[in-house]
Order: C-alpha cells, then sequence, then structure tokens
C-alpha cells in the first residue's frame, strides 16, 4: 500500500509540474509572443503540457521508460483525448442542459479527470 501511496503522490507531483509547463507556455504565447488569439496560444500550450505530463509519467511516476515508447505515446495520447471528450461532455451536460454552475461541473469533472487519468496510466498505458 506504501508504494501506491508514493506512485500516487508521484502522480500529483507530475501533474501539477505539467501544468505549470503548460500554463508557463501559455503566457510565454501571449506576453511574449503575443499571440493574438488565446485559443491558439492555449492549444500549442496544451502540447507541451501533455509532452511533460507523458515524460513525467512515464520515467518518474510509473518508472517505465523501457516500455515502447511509440506504443505508450499512443495509449497516452489515446486515453488523455478520451478522457478531454468526457470531460467536455460532462461540463456540457451539467452546464448547458442541467443548467447548473459551471464551477461546480468543472470540479467534479477535473475530479474524475484526474482518477480515470492515474488508473488509465497505471493499468493500461505503462502496465507492462
Amino acid at each position: 500500500m506504501k508504494a501506491d501511496t508514493a506512485e500516487l503522490l508521484r502522480f500529483v507531483v507530475n501533474g501539477v509540474c505539467a501544468t505549470a509547463v503548460h500554463f508557463g507556455v501559455l503566457t510565454f504565447n501571449l506576453h511574449v509572443l503575443r499571440m493574438p488569439s488565446a485559443g491558439l496560444a492555449n492549444f500549442i500550450a496544451a502540447g507541451f503540457g501533455i509532452t511533460a505530463s507523458f515524460l513525467g509519467n512515464r520515467s518518474f511516476v510509473f518508472k517505465k521508460p523501457h516500455g515502447a515508447l511509440l506504443g505508450q505515446a499512443v495509449k497516452f495520447l489515446g486515453l488523455y483525448g478520451a478522457v478531454a471528450v468526457w470531460h467536455g461532455m460532462t461540463l456540457f451536460l451539467w452546464t448547458d442542459w442541467l443548467g447548473l454552475d459551471y464551477r461546480y461541473g468543472f470540479v467534479l469533472a477535473t475530479a474524475v479527470q484526474v482518477c480515470l487519468s492515474y488508473l488509465g496510466n497505471k493499468w493500461w498505458v505503462f502496465n507492462g
């Protein structure tokens, strides 16, 4: 059980670091490069954040650098794509369909997203 707790803590640390990379690149894009579109700036920044998350999960959280890089990357992108769609649909249903406060829906969707990401990475992406 102690190993699982340490792994979960590493997952949280990695997520915070990847989020910092995402936000840092977004800020750089908007304020240094002066990109006129926040959407485009965020899309580019998300690529950096996702890459940081993948590399951290592979080498720090689950410590599976010996696995096939391409196979892990494809599974990772598939997992994160599916989770992103689920997150968006949850927020759509919560806010647009049910008329509830988007902030609570975002927190709920994000909490489930973190759980799905951890379990998907542990049991599918980096399991071998």
